[in-house]
């Protein structure tokens, strides 16, 4: 690709800047008390069925009250800004498993859920199990309390839910990929070409049980008009370790280097803190997402704690093919072998519950 091809600057709602979206609201959406009802009474039906998690539908848990409400947050998350924080649940007033079966019902009319691990889980946990920090190879960002860098989840779709935030820190960060992009053109045009090229990912990293070391994916990808992102240059320079990945040129250091250091630009991101009940609905495509470092309280049911939904988009957007994950991602239905994990739960009773994994 020549520097005269390279996709044009993106002016929709998607390039944004942190410091001017925290000037407003409109990215949280307050759920009515009529919302919150029948979120509550569905949740509760939802527990009492205790559905397998693989195969129970949307359909079989309809929203009315909701629906008007989740559209919109489709529009957001799709076609917006790529964000929208949901707020106005009582997570702090239900059991964890009620917490879970509401928003799994949610999770279902936003997207399929996809399994997050080669144990099958369809719903995870954000939760410290290991004192371990990110610079441990073994390290897993979902069991520590260490900052995180800017990266993209496996999904089309990333949601959090809070149960209980932490003593201190522990906030929420996302920074837009189309603006960054913008940036990139601005200053470094000669090199935004090579975000479109096919990088090398460090699979065995983000998933010690994955079955290759790596798997390849471009940064950004730009089909039929529509921009999208997929990063986090921290796995792309760890892949180089494997034998047999290419080595990065020099200006792929440089425009990774770049690409990072306005990531980090003060303004760019937004920041929010959880409050109990809380759901974050992200666009893996449109904003990278971090988190800052959190200090738990000493009791183990005081801990900060997450729940995390990885799913898969309802409105086909149009990637490039290979993009992200989406190649090695498995959905619901059945593990990538034909045979469950030994460890599988499908029981939203059983996956409210955090793995003690460290």
């Amino acid at each position: 690709m020549s520097v005269a091809e390279i996709p044009s600057p993106v002016l929709t709602d998607a390039a944004w800047r942190g410091d001017r979206l925290m000037e407003g609201q409109d990215w949280v959406y307050e759920l009515s008390e009529a919302q919150v009802a029948e979120l509550e009474e569905l949740g509760k039906r939802f527990l009492d069925a205790d559905p397998d998690l693989r195969f129970v539908q949307a359909e079989e848990y309809p929203l009315v009250a909701c629906a008007e409400g989740l559209l919109s947050w489709r529009r957001d998350v799709d076609f917006g800004r790529g964000f929208v924080l949901v707020r106005g649940l009582r997570s702090d007033l239900y059991s964890d498993a009620l917490s879970s079966a509401i928003y799994y019902v949610l999770g279902l009319h936003m997207g399929d859920p996809i399994r997050q691990n080669e144990m099958g889980d369809l719903l995870d946990h954000v939760y410290a199990t290991s004192d371990k920090t990110m610079d441990d190879p073994t390290a897993k960002s979902s069991k520590v309390r260490d900052k995180l860098v800017y990266h993209s989840d496996s999904s089309d779709i990333v949601a959090l839910m809070c149960l209980r935030g932490a003593r201190e820190g522990g906030l929420s960060c996302l920074v837009s990929g189309a603006e960054i992009y913008n940036e990139i053109l601005r200053r470094r045009p000669d090199l935004a070409h090579l975000l479109l090229e096919p990088f090398h990912w460090d699979w065995r990293r983000q998933d010690q049980e994955a079955p290759a070391d790596t798997y390849t994916s471009p940064v950004v990808s730009v089909e039929d008009g529509v921009f999208s992102m997929y990063a986090g240059s921290l796995y792309i320079l760890t892949a180089q370790e494997y034998p047999g990945v290419p080595q990065l040129t020099e200006d792929q250091i440089e425009v990774l280097r770049l690409f990072d250091e306005i990531t980090y630009e003060p303004g760019m991101a937004i920041a929010m803190d959880f409050r109990p009940g809380d759901i974050q609905w992200l666009s893996n495509y449109a904003a990278l997402h971090s988190r800052t470092e959190f200090f738990d309280h000493p009791e183990p049911q005081r801990k900060r704690h997450l729940l995390r939904l990885w799913l898969s988009s309802r409105t086909n957007r149009p990637v490039v093919e290979g993009f992200g994950k989406n190649g090695v991602v498995q959905h619901r239905a059945a593990h990538r072998g034909g045979v469950e994990h030994k460890d599988a739960r499908f029981s939203i009773r059983a996956m409210s519950v955090p793995r003690l994994i460290s």
